[in-house]
């Protein structure tokens, strides 16, 4: 799965995992991630089922080519 997160700062964070739950707890409790570490509370914006590993990996870094105005629009859609 892939994800975004909206941080408090209104910066996005995209990552992967094959637990969502589990993740964003370890994000709430500041183990995740560095990055999102100082820019709690965080807001799942968007998150995409992916059949694999390697497919969730591709996506991801497709995601994080778009512009912030693309990745807004892509967490639009998905509400």
């Amino acid at each position: 799965m892939v994800y975004l997160l909206r941080c408090r700062d209104g910066s996005l964070y995209t990552g992967i995992t094959n637990d969502l739950d589990r993740r964003l707890a370890r994000h709430e409790t500041g183990k995740a991630s560095a990055y999102t570490r100082s820019r709690r509370p965080l807001t799942l914006a968007y998150r995409e089922s992916l059949p694999d590993r390697s497919a969730a990996l591709r996506r991801e870094a497709a995601i994080r080519r778009l512009t912030r105005a693309e990745k807004l629009a892509l967490c639009s859609a998905a509400t």
